[in-house]
């Protein structure tokens, strides 16, 4: 079996194409977001992720500026990557190649769920962040303690 089966490469982009990356292997977990800095960040009432570490995150080319970790095109502003903590958080509708094959397996900030929304199915349910076994320093700092984001 070659290494290309075993390991599926994504690419993405930004709305204007100018900044392009590619991710390998399949993702840590993919989930949904109802926090207020996802909303805000995605125009949307939430936002569709999928982590993987940092090591398959390759951007190729484009100019991004970050802010709040949040990776975004200088020329569109379209949302590329959160790069933290040895992850990429690569928002899913960056994605090229559409359906992506991709499902949400637990949804994060439910409580800020707009009522017309209902649970995903079978995804995991969270109030807020996911828990963490082992919470780092900086997670503590900026989710609070025994909490991570996506």
């Amino acid at each position: 079996m070659s290494d290309h089966a075993a390991a599926p490469i994504r690419s993405g982009s930004c709305l204007c194409r100018g900044v392009t990356f590619r991710v390998s292997g399949q993702p840590l977990r993919v989930g949904l977001c109802h926090c207020a800095d996802c909303r805000k960040s995605s125009g949307a009432p939430y936002a569709a992720y999928a982590v993987w570490p940092i090591e398959a995150y390759d951007q190729e080319s484009g100019y991004t500026s970050t802010y709040a970790n949040r990776s975004f095109c200088t020329t569109c502003g379209g949302r590329v990557a959160w790069l933290s903590e040895g992850e990429a958080e690569v928002p899913i509708g960056s994605l090229d190649e559409v359906p992506t094959g991709l499902a949400p397996e637990y949804e994060l900030w439910t409580t800020r769920r707009e009522h017309w929304l209902g649970p995903l199915p079978e995804a995991g349910q969270f109030v807020q962040d996911r828990p963490e076994a082992e919470p780092t320093a900086d997670a503590q700092a900026s989710n609070g303690p025994g909490s991570v984001h996506l």
